[in-house]
């Protein structure tokens, strides 16, 4: 898979840029606050159609005007294909090969990238939030699917919610019990996904963080989801169970006003050597597991879809001591269209790096020329 060029108009500080990145390795230079960041972004938004920086569509919208615009064309193993982004006040429309997308999840996987970013660290040592998001974000470019359960879900749950604050009334009883079996009926779906998901990014993640570490450390990645089961390869006894458990904590629900059970209170947790990484891990540890994940993702996505995705770095390099950075740079430089955002080439293994695109950003433009 290959981004041969972005198209962005009001995106962020860029007012107009087109730019074709032919290369495998695409370097883009500057100080900070200049730009880079956002090229990254607008890459990833391209993919997912949402930021890994704000819930917030309207902030991507740049002063210039009351909307953004991002555009690609990208090369994959069965064509050429066109992706469009719109975002307005009203929201945002998608076009795949020029036809508008009625359904997100119908465009979302027209482009598939991991981005791997100072913030990633969050993922080990942050909130189940950031883990959640993480997942979903993942999960949503190689099953489409899921994106509509987890969307469907969370519909539910906010009518649900509505209910457990409002106090129930009688004539709420029966809706009730519709909700919980619409929450469990998606809850379930979302579930077996995201243990499907995280086996399998384990079974990558185990081995490179292995070679990572030369065998000193042994990562281990469990799902903890809070409906505590052991079914979680069965649709129908997971489904018998979470309604059990919806009637369990029905009274402790009512008295705090939310919905306790269910894929919104998920977690994931790291063991290194089988300590707790979130707790016990150092931050070398902690970084080494986050970048461990990040390449495991791009194996994973290349098992599903039958090719690597997109390679986003943003000023992580500098982070990366030589043995991690060599690491990494060996992973991506053969198969991996990989764009990388850096203030100084001082902390880029240049050395190892062959035939890269070098662009200078600056103010929001880009050029092949420091001037």
């Amino acid at each position: 898979m290959r981004l041969q060029s972005i198209k962005l108009s009001n995106y962020r500080n860029y007012e107009s840029l087109e730019l074709e990145t032919p290369h495998m390795v695409n370097v883009f230079l500057g100080a900070n606050a200049q730009g880079k960041t956002n090229l990254l972004e607008a890459i990833l938004v391209l993919a997912l159609t949402k930021s890994h920086r704000t819930a917030k569509d309207k902030e991507l919208i740049g002063w210039q005007g009351d909307h953004a615009y991002i555009g690609g064309v990208v090369d994959k193993k069965y064509g050429r294909l066109s992706l469009e982004l719109t975002y307005g006040q009203k929201g945002k429309k998608a076009k795949l090969n020029g036809l508008e997308q009625r359904k997100l999840s119908n465009y979302v996987g027209g482009l598939n990238v991991v981005m791997f970013a100072p913030e990633d660290l969050e993922i080990v040592k942050g909130t189940p939030g950031v883990r959640r998001r993480f997942l979903d974000m993942e999960i949503g470019q190689v099953q489409p699917g899921y994106l509509h359960w987890l969307q469907q879900y969370h519909k539910v749950l906010q009518q649900r919610n509505n209910v457990l604050k409002n106090g129930i009334h009688a004539s709420d009883a029966a809706m009730l019990e519709v909700w919980n079996m619409q929450l469990a009926q998606f809850g379930v779906k979302i579930m077996m996904k995201r243990q499907h998901f995280i086996d399998k990014l384990q079974t990558y993640a185990q081995r490179i963080h292995a070679g990572i570490t030369n065998d000193a450390e042994q990562l281990r990645l469990a799902y903890k989801p809070s409906l505590d089961s052991e079914h979680l390869q069965d649709e129908a006894m997971l489904f018998e169970q979470f309604m059990v458990k919806l009637s369990q904590v029905k009274d402790q629900e009512f008295r705090r006003g939310i919905s306790l059970v269910g894929p919104h209170r998920d977690d994931i947790a790291f063991f290194i050597n089988e300590k707790e990484a979130q707790v016990f891990g150092s931050q070398g540890q902690q970084r080494t597991t986050a970048l461990s994940i990040k390449l495991a993702e791009l194996e994973l996505i290349h098992e599903e879809i039958g090719e690597y995705p997109i390679l986003l770095l943003d000023d992580v390099l500098s982070e990366l001591d030589r043995n991690r950075q060599t690491q990494l740079i060996e992973t991506f430089q053969s198969k991996v269209q990989t764009f990388i955002t850096t203030t100084g080439l001082e902390s880029v293994d240049m050395d190892r790096l062959h035939h890269a695109g070098i662009y200078y950003v600056k103010d929001g433009k880009v050029s092949m020329s420091p001037d």
